[in-house]
């Protein structure tokens, strides 16, 4: 069973949520309360896996408790305010449910909590180094509320989006988008990558041509190379090149 908490000021709002919980089979109400400040005296007595939370809340509000917490369980936000999802995302947030809510928007929510638990983030977290050597092709990425696995090898480049990463795969004509640094995702991969400009890192195996200022991984994929970044590859084309 999944043990989770119910927050919310609102008392129809909050009987709403632990009805609900009541009617999915693999979830356990571990407690509700109508203020943040009375959560946060419930979970220094007791743990849940996690936490269905409204943001709109007086003294202390949904948002600002969960960043408080300093180990938080899965959250799902209750809120009436659509922009408030991506505030939620930047605190990990699984889901959100927008008020009004039924109980299928409910149950989804509910599985993505069960799909991520069942990923044993511990597990991802802290593998021993057999573990790692046996999976070095393989990367986690956290995107739409999922954990996705990636095969690093699948990864044709990576670009910067203000505080977001579009990392493109072969044979994908989406991007993953996940909220990551630059120099985070730049530690991570290997030697055949690269970074050409401060918003591209590209797998050095897609490439199909260098034409003055740009890399080309194929037809459609024009990519700048920055002026910080020529020379460092400048050097690898040396170390391949054959002619005068």
């Amino acid at each position: 069973m999944i043990r989770v908490l119910a927050i919310d000021d609102e008392p129809l709002a909050l009987q709403k949520l632990v009805t609900y919980i009541s009617k999915v089979p693999f979830l356990e109400l571990a407690g509700q309360c109508q203020s943040a400040l009375e959560a946060r005296q419930f979970l220094q007595n007791d743990t849940v896996d996690a936490i269905f939370c409204d943001i709109n809340m007086p003294d202390l509000n949904g948002m600002d408790f969960v960043k408080m917490l300093s180990t938080p369980p899965l959250i799902v936000f209750t809120t009436a305010y659509a922009e408030y999802a991506v505030e939620g995302f930047k605190v990990n947030a699984v889901d959100y449910l927008l008020k009004p809510y039924d109980l299928q928007d409910f149950m989804r929510a509910a599985n993505r909590i069960k799909e991520r638990l069942e990923v044993s983030p511990t597990s991802l977290a802290s593998p021993t180094s057999s573990h790692i050597a046996e999976n070095d092709d393989v990367i986690f990425l956290k995107t739409d509320y999922r954990i996705v696995k990636v095969s690093i090898s699948d990864i044709r480049y990576v670009e910067a989006m203000s505080e977001y990463l579009k990392v493109w795969l072969r044979n994908d004509a989406k991007p993953i988008i996940t909220l990551l640094s630059m120099k985070k995702m730049e530690e991570r991969l290997p030697q055949n990558f690269m970074r050409i400009h401060r918003s591209y890192i590209i797998n050095l195996d897609d490439i199909q041509e260098v034409n003055k200022n740009r890399v080309i991984l194929d037809a459609e994929t024009y990519l700048p190379l920055g002026d910080s970044y020529k020379e460092s590859f400048q050097q690898y084309l040396d170390t391949k090149f054959l002619g005068k």
